[in-house]
């Protein structure tokens, strides 16, 4: 498990880096993501994804704050590598930000639709699938290890949560086949 997520995060990162789709228009790149061979006296900064620092006690007290515990392949996630953007097919990762990573979650979870439409019925959301709404884990379910099912909470129809992915690895497994036959096809 560990190294199929592991190894689908690098692909992307890399790819990113390769298409030079890793910049942004911001004034302050973390110094540790910082690319030191640009020119930062331009406005676009190009960013690089680091080993993340994440800790055990951070993540406790972001599942406190939550209110739920979160799946181990999710924390592998977490613990692998900081990044400013990670898209695969249709999905965009919440930032995971060196220094700051619980902000980007945090925004996604309670600040970007009201508590009870998401967290109080036990979706926790921790990506933006297309313009469709929000990836989020069903925590109603219970299953073994936390391996929640995933579901697409649909923004425009919110009473509408559809099924999408057995659980954490199988959805990251099936993104990474999706996007695959995608780039063969074009």
């Amino acid at each position: 498990m560990k190294d199929t997520i592991t190894n689908i995060i690098d692909k992307y990162l890399q790819q990113w880096a390769i298409k030079g789709l890793n910049i942004l228009p911001i004034k302050t790149i973390e110094p540790e993501m910082c690319d030191p061979e640009q020119d930062l006296t331009i406005e676009w900064k190009r960013w690089l994804p680091v080993k993340s620092k994440v800790t055990d006690t951070e993540i406790a007290d972001m599942e406190n704050d939550i209110g739920y515990k979160l799946p181990g392949s999710y924390k592998i996630f977490l613990k692998h590598k900081h990044f400013y953007e990670l898209n695969i097919f249709d999905v965009s990762f919440s930032s995971h930000i060196i220094n700051c990573w619980q902000n980007g979650l945090r925004q996604l979870i309670f600040e970007g639709y009201p508590r009870e439409l998401l967290i109080d019925k036990g979706f926790v959301p921790f990506a933006m699938y297309s313009d469709w709404g929000l990836l989020c884990f069903n925590t109603a379910k219970k299953t073994e290890g936390n391996e929640y099912e995933i579901v697409l909470w649909d923004h425009d129809n919110w009473r509408k949560v559809e099924f999408k992915y057995q659980n954490f690895t199988t959805m990251m497994v099936a993104l990474d086949a999706e996007e695959d036959k995608r780039n063969t096809i074009t």
